[in-house]
């Protein structure tokens, strides 16, 4: 209802790192360039540093680097850094997709098969990244590990570059005696610092637009306001803006002022100082603003309104699954925006369903309850389900079936909704990762298949355990050998003509010529894609959506 009324079709200052609504700054060009530069310097063997105070946009850059990375760079992205040496040596071999039968548990097995991989990767001309989100995290024994790797090599280059992103800790850390070693192997290091005023401003219309705002609701003394109460930290400008939106629906404001960014920041934000600097602050106003939101939608978008939803199961149902109950009463003192009292309950609220999902996590890790949810995207097809091999089938490492294609990629909530397609998800806590079905999801609640279980679960907290990927099936052509390009020829090619061009059609076997490449990249910047003309993965998923398959439930399924 907020984004209709400032007409928005989308949420414009979402906290998570959507590249599409990117804004760089010089000094984010700056940074992107460092990370471009490091990681075109693949065979110096260097480090690449970026740094910077939460909030300042260092893991949006990073998922900006990864879409602009070429296709001859395979990049094994760690998340969430708190792991020993040999875990570390695992999730990278697992996110490279190296087979770890036998090997796990002994580095010197792990570092041999990785040193297989990346001389073979070499071999091919290929570029191997690690790129480590958060790494002033990573225990300092880990960092060695890190480092050692780096002397993976053959004559004439290093066969593993790695970039490090984390908070000005990490740069403390790194200052340390005892890792000068890792710390002299740095050949590109950039600190980000927040945006000034004129850049707050640029940034909050670059966002409005981005989401499709045509009349910009923000006055030139509420944007001085948003910079000074957000010190110039985008995540805490997102923060403060949703809520000032927000504040300005609840009062039938058309213009955004200065009183009501205030309004907004009083309740958004913690007291005292520091709050624009200092991590754990930072956090709490986030937390805040999409609790104040939650309960805001819960207030006005009956049934339900107040309540949360639990993951506790309920008895088992006719084909043994397990469901959830709908809601689990637990209201809030008060569900009005902006009562103290109500977004502590929601927040609280949050929190428990938070650690509830990170159990089913953990349990699902322990039972290998991936192949659960691959089992059942499998029945969605219509596909014999007996081989359950989820790590393979999320990897799309092997073939599905005759004229069954398998995607793997990373895209918003909001984009995969968009398709209308079940597709596993891949969900994170600490060093554990599962894959979970997405079967259902409307604007607050997502409904997933994890562990053998029906999970309803706020799409707030959902969001906090993603890393991002997903994998999913579409029906299309028998064979597919790779990605399409103008030239090429075959039925891919007749296909994809018919599902762009279907009014003009030419003969079977014609070649793709520059009006199927122009239709393409309409079709792409149509649904977010990267608009190359180049018919990858994610873009033949987008274009099978439209034919017979299945799709996702409803919310009352």
């Amino acid at each position: 209802m907020t984004l209709a009324y400032y007409g928005l079709a989308e949420p414009p200052f979402s906290i998570t790192p959507d590249p599409r609504f990117v804004y760089l700054s010089e000094r984010h060009r700056d940074a992107l360039a460092h990370l471009r530069y490091g990681i075109g310097q693949g065979g110096g063997g260097g480090f690449v540093q970026l740094t910077g105070e939460v909030g300042t946009g260092k893991t949006t850059l990073s998922r900006l680097l990864l879409e602009q990375l070429p296709d001859d760079t395979r990049v094994a992205l760690v998340l969430n850094p708190r792991l020993t040496p040999i875990e570390l040596l695992e999730t990278l071999c697992d996110e490279l997709r190296i087979d770890l039968a036998g090997r796990r548990g002994s580095a010197k097995a792990l570092v041999d098969a990785l040193n297989a991989y990346l001389l073979d990767g070499y071999a091919q001309g290929l570029r191997v990244v690690l790129l480590v989100d958060e790494a002033q995290a990573l225990p300092v024994d880990t960092l060695e590990q890190v480092r050692l790797l780096t002397n993976l090599e053959t004559d004439a280059q290093k066969l593993l570059q790695v970039v490090l992103l984390g908070q000005p800790e990490l740069r403390e850390l790194l200052a340390r005696d005892d890792l000068r070693q890792l710390a002299q192997r740095i050949t590109a290091r950039f600190h980000l610092t927040p945006l000034d005023e004129a850049e707050t401003a640029d940034y909050v219309r670059h966002r409005f637009r981005v989401a499709g705002g045509q009349r910009f609701p923000f006055t030139p003394r509420a944007l001085r306001r948003l910079h000074r109460r957000s010190g110039g930290v985008p995540r805490v400008i997102n923060v403060v803006a949703e809520r000032a939106l927000l504040a300005g629906y609840a009062r039938d404001a058309q213009a955004i002022d200065e009183h009501l960014v205030d309004v907004a920041a009083d309740e958004a934000l913690p007291p005292g100082p520091g709050r624009a600097t200092n991590a754990r602050p930072l956090l709490l106003a986030a937390a805040a603003a999409v609790a104040a939101i939650t309960i805001a939608f819960a207030a006005l978008w009956p049934p339900g309104g107040g309540q949360r939803v639990a993951l506790m199961p309920r008895a088992p149902q006719v084909d043994g699954s397990t469901t959830v109950p709908a809601v689990q009463a637990a209201t809030p003192a008060s569900t009005s925006p902006g009562r103290g009292g109500g977004s502590n309950a929601a927040a609280r609220a949050i929190d428990a369903d938070a650690d509830a999902l990170a159990a089913r996590i953990d349990a699902a890790y322990a039972s290998g309850g991936s192949a659960a949810a691959w089992s059942r995207l499998l029945q969605r097809w219509s596909l014999p389900a007996g081989d359950a091999d989820a790590a393979a089938a999320a990897t799309c490492a092997r073939v599905i079936a005759p004229g069954v294609h398998c995607v793997r990629a990373r895209a918003t909530l909001d984009r995969l909704l968009a398709l209308d397609r079940p597709v596993l998800l891949r969900l994170v806590h600490e060093s554990r990762a599962v894959w979970a079905l997405l079967q259902a999801a409307d604007a607050r609640h997502a409904t997933l298949w994890l562990d053998g279980n029906s999970v309803r679960i706020s799409r707030v907290v959902l969001d906090g355990f993603r890393d991002g990927a997903y994998a999913g099936l579409w029906r299309g052509p028998l064979s597919i050998d790779g990605p399409l390009r103008i030239g090429d020829t075959g039925d891919a090619v007749d296909w994809l003509r018919a599902r762009l061009l279907p009014d003009a059609p030419q003969p079977a076997g014609a070649p793709m010529d520059a009006a199927l490449a122009l239709a393409l990249r309409a079709f792409q910047r149509a649904n977010g894609l990267g608009d190359d003309g180049i018919a990858g993965p994610e873009t033949l998923f987008a274009l099978a959506g439209t034919l017979p398959g299945p799709r996702l439930y409803s919310p009352a399924e």
